[in-house]
Protein backbone atom coordinates (compact mmCIF):
# COMPACT_ATOMS: atom_id res chain seq x y z
CA UNK A 1 0.00 0.00 0.00
CA UNK A 2 1.41 3.37 -0.96
CA UNK A 3 0.62 6.87 0.17
CA UNK A 4 1.67 10.10 -1.42
CA UNK A 5 2.35 13.37 0.35
CA UNK A 6 2.25 16.43 -1.80
CA UNK A 7 4.92 18.90 -0.79
CA UNK A 8 7.70 18.26 1.63
CA UNK A 9 7.30 21.03 4.20
CA UNK A 10 7.10 20.40 7.93
CA UNK A 11 3.59 18.90 7.87
CA UNK A 12 4.36 16.75 4.80
CA UNK A 13 7.48 15.35 6.47
CA UNK A 14 5.69 14.73 9.75
CA UNK A 15 2.85 12.89 7.95
CA UNK A 16 5.40 10.85 5.99
CA UNK A 17 7.05 9.77 9.26
CA UNK A 18 3.70 8.81 10.79
CA UNK A 19 2.80 6.63 7.81
CA UNK A 20 6.26 5.05 7.56
CA UNK A 21 6.02 4.22 11.29
CA UNK A 22 2.76 2.44 10.45
CA UNK A 23 4.60 0.33 7.85
CA UNK A 24 3.24 2.09 4.76
CA UNK A 25 5.21 2.91 1.63
CA UNK A 26 5.39 6.67 1.23
CA UNK A 27 6.17 8.88 -1.75
CA UNK A 28 6.97 12.53 -1.03
CA UNK A 29 6.22 14.80 -3.97
CA UNK A 30 7.50 18.34 -4.50
CA UNK A 31 8.28 20.44 -7.56
CA UNK A 32 11.79 21.19 -6.27
CA UNK A 33 14.32 18.35 -5.99
CA UNK A 34 16.35 20.40 -3.48
CA UNK A 35 13.33 20.56 -1.15
CA UNK A 36 12.97 16.80 -1.32
CA UNK A 37 16.64 16.13 -0.65
CA UNK A 38 16.63 18.30 2.48
CA UNK A 39 13.26 16.85 3.56
CA UNK A 40 14.71 13.33 3.45
CA UNK A 41 17.77 14.49 5.35
CA UNK A 42 15.58 16.06 8.06
CA UNK A 43 13.46 12.93 8.35
CA UNK A 44 16.57 10.74 8.63
CA UNK A 45 18.03 12.98 11.34
CA UNK A 46 14.80 13.07 13.37
CA UNK A 47 14.22 9.32 13.11
CA UNK A 48 17.78 8.51 14.15
CA UNK A 49 17.53 10.89 17.14
CA UNK A 50 14.19 9.40 18.20
CA UNK A 51 15.50 5.87 17.84
CA UNK A 52 18.45 6.79 20.08
CA UNK A 53 16.19 8.21 22.77
CA UNK A 54 13.74 5.30 22.48
CA UNK A 55 10.73 7.30 21.28
CA UNK A 56 10.58 6.18 17.64
CA UNK A 57 7.04 5.17 16.73
CA UNK A 58 6.11 1.83 15.21
CA UNK A 59 7.59 -1.66 15.22
CA UNK A 60 10.20 -1.03 12.50
CA UNK A 61 13.73 0.34 12.95
CA UNK A 62 14.62 3.84 11.70
CA UNK A 63 16.45 2.32 8.71
CA UNK A 64 13.44 0.13 7.82
CA UNK A 65 11.13 3.13 8.06
CA UNK A 66 13.45 5.30 5.97
CA UNK A 67 13.53 2.58 3.31
CA UNK A 68 9.75 2.99 2.92
CA UNK A 69 10.06 6.67 1.97
CA UNK A 70 10.90 7.70 -1.58
CA UNK A 71 10.76 11.09 -3.31
CA UNK A 72 9.54 12.26 -6.66
CA UNK A 73 9.18 15.49 -8.69
CA UNK A 74 6.70 14.09 -11.23
CA UNK A 75 3.08 14.32 -10.08
CA UNK A 76 1.88 11.47 -12.31
CA UNK A 77 4.56 9.13 -11.00
CA UNK A 78 3.88 10.25 -7.43
CA UNK A 79 0.19 9.40 -7.69
CA UNK A 80 0.66 6.08 -9.46
CA UNK A 81 -0.28 3.15 -7.22
CA UNK A 82 -1.26 5.40 -4.30
CA UNK A 83 -4.26 4.46 -2.16
CA UNK A 84 -4.23 7.69 -0.17
CA UNK A 85 -2.94 11.14 -1.10
CA UNK A 86 -2.39 13.78 1.58
CA UNK A 87 -1.94 17.33 0.27
CA UNK A 88 0.28 19.52 2.49
CA UNK A 89 0.66 22.80 0.59
CA UNK A 90 0.48 26.22 2.31
CA UNK A 91 -2.95 27.53 3.46
CA UNK A 92 -3.77 29.18 0.15
CA UNK A 93 -7.13 28.39 -1.44
CA UNK A 94 -6.07 29.05 -5.05
CA UNK A 95 -2.94 26.92 -4.71
CA UNK A 96 -4.83 24.04 -3.10
CA UNK A 97 -7.62 24.21 -5.71
CA UNK A 98 -5.00 24.11 -8.46
CA UNK A 99 -3.38 21.00 -6.94
CA UNK A 100 -6.72 19.21 -6.50
CA UNK A 101 -7.65 20.19 -10.06
CA UNK A 102 -4.46 18.49 -11.29
CA UNK A 103 -5.06 15.45 -9.08
CA UNK A 104 -8.64 15.22 -10.32
CA UNK A 105 -7.37 14.69 -13.87
CA UNK A 106 -4.95 11.87 -13.02
CA UNK A 107 -6.51 10.16 -9.98
CA UNK A 108 -8.16 6.74 -10.29
CA UNK A 109 -11.58 5.96 -8.85
CA UNK A 110 -10.39 4.32 -5.62
CA UNK A 111 -7.68 6.66 -4.29
CA UNK A 112 -8.62 8.99 -1.42
CA UNK A 113 -7.73 12.65 -2.03
CA UNK A 114 -7.17 14.26 1.36
CA UNK A 115 -6.14 17.77 2.44
CA UNK A 116 -4.24 18.84 5.58
CA UNK A 117 -5.94 22.24 5.59
CA UNK A 118 -6.64 23.69 9.02
CA UNK A 119 -9.24 26.25 8.00
CA UNK A 120 -10.43 25.90 4.39
CA UNK A 121 -13.84 24.28 4.10
CA UNK A 122 -14.19 21.13 1.96
CA UNK A 123 -16.98 22.84 -0.03
CA UNK A 124 -14.50 25.59 -1.01
CA UNK A 125 -11.75 23.10 -1.87
CA UNK A 126 -13.49 20.25 -3.67
CA UNK A 127 -16.74 21.52 -5.24
CA UNK A 128 -16.86 20.78 -8.95
CA UNK A 129 -14.21 18.05 -8.97
CA UNK A 130 -15.27 14.89 -10.76
CA UNK A 131 -13.71 12.81 -7.96
CA UNK A 132 -15.45 14.85 -5.22
CA UNK A 133 -16.82 11.61 -3.66
CA UNK A 134 -13.20 10.62 -2.88
CA UNK A 135 -12.22 14.00 -1.37
CA UNK A 136 -11.92 14.71 2.34
CA UNK A 137 -10.09 16.96 4.81
CA UNK A 138 -7.79 15.20 7.31
CA UNK A 139 -6.62 18.05 9.52
CA UNK A 140 -3.70 17.08 11.78
CA UNK A 141 -2.52 18.93 14.87
CA UNK A 142 0.95 20.37 14.51
CA UNK A 143 3.20 18.37 14.85
CA UNK A 144 1.20 15.23 13.85
CA UNK A 145 4.04 12.91 14.82
CA UNK A 146 3.65 13.87 18.48
CA UNK A 147 -0.03 14.88 18.64
CA UNK A 148 -2.30 12.11 17.37
CA UNK A 149 -5.59 13.94 16.77
CA UNK A 150 -6.86 14.13 13.17
CA UNK A 151 -10.11 15.92 12.30
CA UNK A 152 -11.86 14.19 9.41
CA UNK A 153 -14.17 16.60 7.61
CA UNK A 154 -16.24 15.48 4.60
CA UNK A 155 -17.51 17.56 1.68
CA UNK A 156 -21.34 17.38 1.44
CA UNK A 157 -20.82 15.00 -1.52
CA UNK A 158 -18.04 12.88 0.02
CA UNK A 159 -18.95 9.20 -0.14
CA UNK A 160 -19.43 7.72 3.37
CA UNK A 161 -16.96 4.95 2.42
CA UNK A 162 -14.25 7.63 1.89
CA UNK A 163 -14.84 8.86 5.44
CA UNK A 164 -14.82 5.30 6.84
CA UNK A 165 -11.64 4.32 4.97
CA UNK A 166 -9.84 7.50 6.07
CA UNK A 167 -10.93 6.94 9.66
CA UNK A 168 -9.74 3.30 9.60
CA UNK A 169 -6.41 4.27 8.01
CA UNK A 170 -5.75 6.95 10.65
CA UNK A 171 -6.52 4.42 13.41
CA UNK A 172 -4.20 1.91 11.78
CA UNK A 173 -1.22 4.31 11.81
CA UNK A 174 -1.82 5.15 15.48
CA UNK A 175 -3.48 8.55 15.13
CA UNK A 176 -6.72 9.49 16.96
CA UNK A 177 -9.25 10.38 14.27
CA UNK A 178 -12.50 12.20 14.99
CA UNK A 179 -15.34 12.57 12.46
CA UNK A 180 -17.19 15.82 11.89
CA UNK A 181 -20.67 15.15 10.53
CA UNK A 182 -20.77 18.47 8.69
CA UNK A 183 -18.25 21.13 7.79
CA UNK A 184 -18.07 24.23 9.99
CA UNK A 185 -15.70 27.24 10.03
CA UNK A 186 -12.56 26.39 12.03
CA UNK A 187 -13.63 22.73 12.36
CA UNK A 188 -13.73 21.73 16.05
CA UNK A 189 -10.17 21.97 17.39
CA UNK A 190 -9.70 25.59 16.29
CA UNK A 191 -13.18 26.61 17.44
CA UNK A 192 -12.28 25.38 20.94
CA UNK A 193 -8.80 26.89 20.72
CA UNK A 194 -10.12 30.29 19.58
CA UNK A 195 -12.71 30.34 22.37
CA UNK A 196 -9.88 29.90 24.89
CA UNK A 197 -7.60 32.41 23.13
CA UNK A 198 -10.31 35.05 23.02
CA UNK A 199 -11.17 34.80 26.73
CA UNK A 200 -7.44 34.65 27.59
CA UNK A 201 -6.93 37.82 25.55
CA UNK A 202 -9.83 39.65 27.25
CA UNK A 203 -8.53 38.73 30.73
CA UNK A 204 -5.05 40.06 29.94
CA UNK A 205 -6.48 43.10 28.13
CA UNK A 206 -8.61 43.99 31.18
CA UNK A 207 -5.60 43.66 33.47
CA UNK A 208 -7.13 40.76 35.43
CA UNK A 209 -3.99 38.62 35.10
CA UNK A 210 -0.52 38.78 33.56
CA UNK A 211 0.20 36.93 30.29
CA UNK A 212 2.60 34.50 31.99
CA UNK A 213 0.17 33.70 34.80
CA UNK A 214 -2.61 33.23 32.25
CA UNK A 215 -0.55 30.54 30.50
CA UNK A 216 0.12 28.90 33.86
CA UNK A 217 -3.64 28.59 34.51
CA UNK A 218 -3.79 26.41 31.40
CA UNK A 219 -0.51 24.47 31.64
CA UNK A 220 -0.69 23.70 35.37
CA UNK A 221 -4.48 23.79 35.70
CA UNK A 222 -6.98 23.01 32.98
CA UNK A 223 -4.38 21.51 30.65
CA UNK A 224 -3.39 18.86 33.19
CA UNK A 225 -6.94 17.58 33.12
CA UNK A 226 -7.50 18.03 29.40
CA UNK A 227 -4.42 15.97 28.56
CA UNK A 228 -6.47 12.91 29.49
CA UNK A 229 -10.16 13.82 29.51
CA UNK A 230 -12.27 16.38 27.68
CA UNK A 231 -14.54 19.14 29.01
CA UNK A 232 -17.69 16.99 28.83
CA UNK A 233 -16.21 14.09 30.79
CA UNK A 234 -14.83 16.66 33.25
CA UNK A 235 -18.42 17.81 33.86
CA UNK A 236 -19.52 14.19 34.27
CA UNK A 237 -16.86 13.45 36.89
CA UNK A 238 -17.12 16.77 38.74
CA UNK A 239 -20.69 15.95 39.78
CA UNK A 240 -22.79 12.81 39.84
CA UNK A 241 -22.94 12.74 36.05
CA UNK A 242 -23.65 15.42 33.44
CA UNK A 243 -27.36 15.86 34.33
CA UNK A 244 -26.43 16.48 37.94
CA UNK A 245 -23.66 18.91 36.89
CA UNK A 246 -26.14 20.94 34.82
CA UNK A 247 -28.65 21.00 37.70
CA UNK A 248 -25.97 22.27 40.04
CA UNK A 249 -23.94 24.61 37.90
CA UNK A 250 -26.00 25.77 34.89
CA UNK A 251 -27.05 29.06 36.51
CA UNK A 252 -23.51 29.87 37.66
CA UNK A 253 -22.09 29.05 34.23
CA UNK A 254 -24.64 31.25 32.45
CA UNK A 255 -23.94 34.09 34.88
CA UNK A 256 -20.20 33.97 34.06
CA UNK A 257 -20.70 33.38 30.32
CA UNK A 258 -22.93 36.44 30.08
CA UNK A 259 -20.04 38.60 31.30
CA UNK A 260 -17.76 37.57 28.40
CA UNK A 261 -16.84 40.52 26.19
CA UNK A 262 -16.95 40.88 22.41
CA UNK A 263 -14.49 39.22 20.04
CA UNK A 264 -11.12 40.97 20.56
CA UNK A 265 -9.37 42.88 17.77
CA UNK A 266 -6.01 41.21 18.56
CA UNK A 267 -4.23 44.50 17.87
CA UNK A 268 -2.81 47.51 19.66
CA UNK A 269 -1.50 47.70 23.23
CA UNK A 270 -2.48 44.17 24.29
CA UNK A 271 -0.45 42.63 21.45
CA UNK A 272 2.58 44.58 22.66
CA UNK A 273 1.94 43.58 26.27
CA UNK A 274 1.55 39.86 25.50
CA UNK A 275 4.42 39.89 23.01
CA UNK A 276 6.74 41.56 25.52
CA UNK A 277 5.89 39.05 28.26
CA UNK A 278 6.41 36.08 25.96
CA UNK A 279 9.58 37.53 24.40
CA UNK A 280 11.15 37.92 27.84
CA UNK A 281 10.55 34.24 28.39
CA UNK A 282 11.41 33.12 24.84
CA UNK A 283 13.23 35.75 22.73
CA UNK A 284 11.93 35.96 19.14
CA UNK A 285 15.15 34.64 17.63
CA UNK A 286 15.34 31.36 15.66
CA UNK A 287 17.83 29.86 18.14
CA UNK A 288 15.53 30.36 21.15
CA UNK A 289 12.27 29.60 19.35
CA UNK A 290 13.69 26.36 17.87
CA UNK A 291 15.08 25.25 21.23
CA UNK A 292 11.71 25.85 22.89
CA UNK A 293 9.87 23.99 20.07
CA UNK A 294 12.25 21.08 20.51
CA UNK A 295 11.54 21.11 24.26
CA UNK A 296 7.79 21.23 23.55
CA UNK A 297 8.09 18.22 21.23
CA UNK A 298 10.08 16.32 23.87
CA UNK A 299 7.33 17.10 26.41
CA UNK A 300 4.68 15.91 23.95
CA UNK A 301 6.65 12.73 23.30
CA UNK A 302 6.90 12.04 27.03
CA UNK A 303 3.21 12.76 27.50
CA UNK A 304 2.26 10.51 24.57
CA UNK A 305 4.31 7.69 26.13
CA UNK A 306 2.67 8.27 29.50
CA UNK A 307 -0.81 8.27 27.96
CA UNK A 308 -0.14 4.99 26.13
CA UNK A 309 1.16 3.49 29.35
CA UNK A 310 -1.86 4.72 31.38
CA UNK A 311 -4.26 3.30 28.79
CA UNK A 312 -2.59 -0.12 28.79
CA UNK A 313 -2.58 -0.21 32.62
Amino acid sequence: LADTFLFSGLIGCSWAMVFAAGGFKVKLYDIAQQQLTSALENIRQQMKEMEKSGVLKGALSAEQQLALISVCTDLKAAVEGATFIQECTPENLELKKKIFGQLDLIAGDSVILSSSTSCLLPSKLFTGLKHVKQCIVSHPVNPPYFVPLVEIVPHPETDPSTTERTYALMKKIGQSPVKLNTEIEGFVLNRLQYAIISEAWRLVDEGVISPTDLDLVMSDGLGMRYAFIGPLETMHLNAEGVSNYCERYAEGMKLVLNTFGPVPEFSGATVEKVNQALSEKIPVVPKFLDARRKWRDECLTGLAKLKTQMKSD
